[in-house]
């Protein structure tokens, strides 16, 4: 216990202590210098107590960092503690590329959670999925024990070639699911293919909104259009997102004049308005445009699916978006960590708020996709519920939309798990159908292109033998797979579909993949029809005015 007045511990000055409050000035949101509330001279006043008083040794650092990450978490689900360390790499799958096994990840309840593969790395050919949660890294527990995302990075990064072996456990298995990942070069391509899907009509698909998309897509809109594009069908289905202003610029790219395409508001910043430039010409402000979306479409993709419904510019296919309308800004801290601030929210020009609720807390939060799917509302929409209340207007035709988080599209396209089997799920959770093409490409690749030269001889000649589909059943019963003829028949199409896509990516390039694949992917045939069918022209868009 402290004594007398000659014992008393003298407190620094709220300016020293609060330091973190100035940092809130890189932001330019005050006008001048913030004074330090009751409350954060209370948390200061208890920390400086622990530091000099306290019975044991204690690491400050440690303990600031707890708290701010504990407080964070009281917030919202998109405030994020990002240490001086983790900083210069937080933002690589948007600036740069990088060796590694290709995923986005967050620590969430000290458990590594996959966010999302990163498309044509090594994990994603693996088939390792969003929300996976690592819990080994070479035999070694990583979850439960404080580790931090500079850790992960060290952990799983190295040396194209080289391995790292996983432990990862999955919603609905029982088991720790065994992953061997061969590291790689990780592309860091925001614009996946660009290629006309029928005459006339082109196909653009955007895996992520970052600093090198506008270039991408203006080259490839300009290149599709010289091949004779006259209606485009753009992508969005898995994109999370990205930077703010290239969703502003690629809405820019479709909508004409200065209409408003997002603005942004908060309890401590005005509302900002985001509106096209009229003295700019976009490179497909004409023509016939439908945007896929589906349950991870967020952030960037949403801000640009809800202006192109909200102008009735095009039509929105797929299912109703994840519903990430939070704006974060960096705060500095002063000893060169950051905090990822939310500070304001998405809306629509309609005045939808794009960010879903949150009030459940996190764990309700992060489960939402996989609380979706038991509703049954990846299946039907009649699973929704959809009260007058959630209910505004499009600002041309006056078209009703729905608010309450995500963006609801124009037409629906059911979830797709005819070919679905756990056969066929064993066979990429063990790598198998990837090593088998790596292996069966590597041998015969100059035979393979001496016959099929271009990936368009190669989609209308090639199929996959029938000695391959045996040799990828042997590897399975290799690991302890059992051959199951029912299930293998079940899911035989989508097997063989994967198998001729992947080959096409290991001759020829990652587009000529989608190309492939793309005769699995239900919205995008959905979106051909709609454009062939007439349905288009029925569905009472504002499209004509863009012409």
């Amino acid at each position: 216990m402290l004594k007398s007045n000659q014992n008393k511990v003298t407190l620094p000055s709220a300016k020293t202590l609060f330091s973190i409050t100035l940092s809130l000035l890189s932001l330019g949101v005050f006008a001048q210098k913030p004074n330090p509330s009751a409350t954060s001279e209370k948390f200061a006043t208890l920390l400086y107590y622990i530091e000099n008083a306290y019975v044991d040794t204690v690491n400050a650092e440690k303990l600031t960092e707890k708290a701010i990450v504990a407080l964070l978490e009281e917030l919202d689900p998109h405030s994020v503690y990002l240490s001086k360390e983790e900083l210069q790499e937080a933002n690589e799958p948007l600036n740069g590329s990088f060796d590694g096994v290709g995923i986005q990840f967050n620590i969430f309840h000290d458990t590594i959670l996959v966010v999302e593969p990163i498309q044509g790395g090594p994990s994603e050919k693996l088939g390792i999925r969003a929300g996976d949660k690592i819990v080994t890294i070479e035999g070694e527990m990583v979850a439960g024990i404080g580790i931090k995302n500079n850790d992960v990075l060290k952990k799983l990064r190295g040396p194209k070639g080289t391995k790292v072996n996983v432990g990862i456990e999955r919603s609905g298995s029982k088991e720790l699911i065994a992953y061997s990942i061969t590291r790689d070069k990780i592309p860091i391509y925001s614009l996946d293919a660009a290629y006309l899907v029928s005459p006339g009509i082109g196909y653009i698909k955007i895996s992520r909104f970052a600093k090198t998309t506008m270039e991408e897509l203006r080259t490839a809109i300009g290149e599709l259009k010289n091949e004779g594009m006259k209606d485009l069908i753009l992508d969005l289905q898995g994109n999370g997102g990205g930077f703010l202003n290239t969703a502003v610029e690629m809405c820019d790219e479709f909508l004409s004049g200065d209409k408003l395409l997002v603005y942004t508001e908060g309890t401590h910043f005005r509302r900002e308005d985001h509106k096209a430039n009229p003295t700019v010409q976009g490179s497909f402000e004409k023509g016939r445009l439908v945007v896929l979306i589906d349950e991870s479409s967020a952030s960037a993709s949403e801000i640009l699916s809800g202006a192109i419904q909200d102008w009735d510019r095009g039509l929105i296919v797929g299912r109703r978006s994840f519903g990430k309308g939070l704006v974060q800004r960096p705060v500095s801290l002063p000893d060169g960590s950051a905090v990822r601030l939310t500070v304001q929210k998405y809306y629509t020009p309609s005045g939808r708020c794009i960010q879903k609720p949150y009030d459940d807390g996190l764990d309700a939060y992060l489960s939402d996709k996989e609380k979706r799917f038991k509703n049954g509302e990846y299946f039907s929409l009649d699973k929704l519920d959809l009260p007058d209340s959630l209910k505004y207007y499009t600002n041309n035709k006056k078209r009703v939309v729905f608010g309450g988080g995500g963006i609801l599209p124009d037409v629906f396209v059911p979830l797709d798990t005819t070919d679905n089997s756990a056969y066929f799920s064993e066979m990429l959770r063990t790598g198998v159908n990837n090593d088998w093409v790596l292996s069966y490409v590597n041998t015969n690749r100059e035979m393979l292109l001496a016959q099929y030269p271009n990936i368009d001889s190669f989609m209308k000649g090639y199929s996959v033998p029938a000695s391959g589909l045996k040799e990828m059943i042997k590897m399975l019963e290799d690991k302890k797979v059992p051959y199951n003829d029912e299930e293998y028949k079940r899911s035989e199409g989508s097997i063989i579909i994967r198998t001729k896509a992947l080959i096409a990516r290991n001759l020829y390039d990652n587009e000529s993949f989608f190309m492939v694949i793309n005769a699995l992917n239900p919205a995008m045939l959905k979106a051909v029809d709609i454009l062939k069918d007439g349905s288009f022209e029925k569905a009472n868009l504002a499209h004509k005015e863009f012409k």
